[in-house]
């Protein structure tokens, strides 16, 4: 299997709302305030969104993200991710300090599901993705996303 990046999705988020903690972690919830996604094929920006993250007993994060997407040219996608994060020393430090990490410095992986029904998109529909975070300054997360060829 070879893969083959297809864009970068980046997203800042708002202040983090905690939910409280429950019976299988404490959640959390991060507005999206906006963002880019960039790619040869797909282009545009980040409208709206939010992540419903659940931090587990065992130090990771499990992402759970939906997000609206208007391309360059007035397409709407819709994308929605689950995924891991672990919560090492990096990805804390990142996160309490406002700093951020590499690609690697966590283990920090997504699914990525696209949908739309724009004709001119319409391949998202049938495609899987596989996406690899890091975190940035500022409160922003960004995903290398790529797809199976």
């Amino acid at each position: 299997m070879e893969l083959v990046q297809e864009c970068i999705i980046r997203a800042s988020l708002y202040e983090p709302q905690p939910v409280g903690a429950g019976p299988i972690g404490t959640r959390v919830h991060y507005g999206i305030s906006g963002g880019v996604i960039e790619g040869e094929r797909l282009n545009g920006k980040v409208l709206s969104g939010g992540e419903w993250a659940l931090i587990g007993p065992d130090g990771c994060l499990r992402v759970d993200v939906r997000m609206q997407v208007q391309t360059h040219d007035d397409a709407h996608i819709y994308i929605q991710y689950v995924g891991v994060l672990e919560l090492n020393e990096a990805a804390q430090n990142a996160l309490e300090q406002g700093t951020g990490t590499e690609f690697g410095d966590q283990y920090f992986y997504t699914n990525p599901r696209m949908e739309t029904g724009d004709e001119r998109y319409s391949w998202v529909n049938r495609t899987f993705f596989i996406g690899e975070g890091r975190l940035l300054p500022d409160s922003t997360v960004e995903y290398r996303v790529w797809r199976p060829t």
